[in-house]
Parts: C-alpha cells; sequence; structure tokens
C-alpha cells in the first residue's frame, strides 16, 4: 500500500507514474462525489500523451480513448448491471481501463479472474489537496 497527500498540480506526477508502472489493466478508483476521479483519468490520458477530451461516462457507461484508455463509470447501476452487461468482457482488451465507483466486489471478481487491478481511493482533504490511497493486487 502507498498513501500519498498531493495538491491539484502534483497529480500529473502520480499518473505519470501509474502509466509507467502500470501500462495495461484495471484501475478501480474509489472515492466520494467529487473527489477528484474523472480529474485522475484526465491526467492518466494526457500523461499517455493523448489530447482527448475526457469526460465522465455516467450515463454512457463507458467513454474510450484512443485504442489504449478505457473509461467506466458504475455508480448510476452498479456492479451487477456492469457484469450482466457483458462489460467484463471488455476489461480483456489491451489497454488502461479505469472503473469508478467499483467496490470491493468488482476487485475480488476480478482478481479472482486474473486480472492485474490497481486500487486508486481518493480523499478530499482541501478544495486543492487530495489524498491518494494505491493498492495493486495481481
Amino acid at each position: 500500500m502507498k498513501q500519498l497527500t498531493l495538491t491539484l498540480e502534483q497529480i500529473k506526477d502520480l499518473s505519470d507514474e501509474v502509466v509507467k508502472d502500470f501500462c495495461n489493466g484495471i484501475i478501480i478508483l474509489r472515492g466520494d462525489l467529487a473527489a477528484g476521479k474523472t480529474t485522475f483519468t484526465k491526467n492518466i490520458v494526457s500523461s499517455l500523451g493523448l489530447d482527448d477530451e475526457v469526460t465522465s461516462p455516467t450515463f454512457s457507461l463507458q467513454q474510450c480513448y484512443s485504442n489504449k484508455v478505457f473509461h467506466y463509470d458504475i455508480y448510476n447501476k452498479g456492479v451487477e448491471h456492469f457484469i450482466s452487461l457483458g462489460m467484463l468482457e471488455e476489461l480483456e482488451k489491451e489497454g488502461l481501463h479505469l472503473v469508478e465507483w467499483g467496490d470491493d466486489k468488482l476487485r475480488e471478481i476480478l482478481v479472482d479472474a486474473g486480472f492485474d487491478v490497481l486500487e486508486i481511493t481518493i480523499n478530499k482533504i482541501a478544495d486543492d489537496k487530495r489524498e491518494y490511497i494505491i493498492r495493486e493486487y495481481n
């Protein structure tokens, strides 16, 4: 486990490190509303050298950025709906898959299925500071 407190300007350093060390797999993003899950995804896309516009896939369930980054939001429908749509098969695609609002159940399913999983919990400390708790499962 790794724990960091970063300003909004320092998030890029973390995303650069993540894409260097974890370039293929699933990143589960956890945190309250407005904690910075989509902001972190924007930084991941930027760290990969992509200039795609990143938006939260809250109502579409999935956004794709180039052929490298897949962004999911399961807040509205939950893990069961995500699985029932066959989205676990989407996670087999080469690239980074960022899942907002994933929970322990999803993490356990993914780890049991043999996926490499990085779980990042984001806690808002102040308007410009976040705590990042990072755990890797493989």
